[in-house]
């Protein structure tokens, strides 16, 4: 194990996860705000610093572990931010707009990610050589991060997010049918990743794929 390498890997890495965990969830608080609900503001869940939405676990250890055992995929999570749906004048549509949030940050911030890997680093404005190598790999990380987190968050299973915008826009029958899987959502997607891990590469594969050519065209 070169060490030398994964504290490299580590210090490309650190930044674009810290921030495709938890701004989604800084979007998340402040969207919850705007849609009238102020239950994120005395919890101190509408602050702009991403510290204090770091989860232990979920922030650090189990995506630097991903990382060092040199896994194609990363997981992950933020301290997610509590909101009271009974704050919401469209209970059903604004959680759909609370939940679509996420994937749209990601999105926001894969662009980001690429103007950095694509117009700023290879042009030397933050250093030259080693650093704006560095920087690149960075910004390329940090597309392929926050795209994949966008797809997978909008696969159309709650608890992600295209299951609880699914669960806001379709009769209430159906809604209430799908939503019942909430709490076994996550169980499912991780035992068919494990059990079919090959055929959900394949799907989410050439879409993540798709979606991050799109982005870096879109920054070139």
């Amino acid at each position: 194990m070169d060490i030398g390498k994964i504290l490299l890997a580590i210090s490309v890495v650190a930044l674009p996860m810290l921030l495709a965990f938890t701004v989604p969830e800084i979007a998340r608080g402040r969207i919850a705000l705007a849609l009238g609900d102020p239950t994120p503001a005395p919890n101190g869940r509408l602050s702009l610093n991403p510290l204090q939405y770091v989860h232990l676990m979920g922030t650090i250890v189990l995506p630097v572990l991903t990382v060092v055992l040199g896994s194609p995929l990363v997981f992950g999570w933020a301290r997610p931010v509590a909101v009271d749906p009974r704050n919401f004048r469209h209970p059903r549509l604004d959680l759909a707009i609370l939940a679509a949030a996420g994937p749209l940050s990601c999105l926001v911030m894969a662009l980001l990610w690429a103007l950095l890997a694509v117009r700023i680093a290879p042009h030397g404005w933050l250093g030259s050589g080693a650093l704006a190598y560095w920087i690149a790999y960075m910004g390329s990380f940090g597309i392929s991060i926050n795209v994949f987190l966008a797809v997978l968050n909008l696969l159309p299973i709650p608890p992600f997010a295209g299951g609880r915008v699914l669960i806001g826009v379709l009769p209430l029958p159906a809604a209430r049918a799908l939503a019942r899987l909430e709490p076994y959502g996550f169980w499912i997607v991780l035992g068919l990743l494990f059990l079919e891990f090959s055929h959900i590469i394949s799907v989410l594969g050439p879409s993540v794929g798709w979606v991050r050519d799109l982005i870096t065209r879109l920054a070139s």
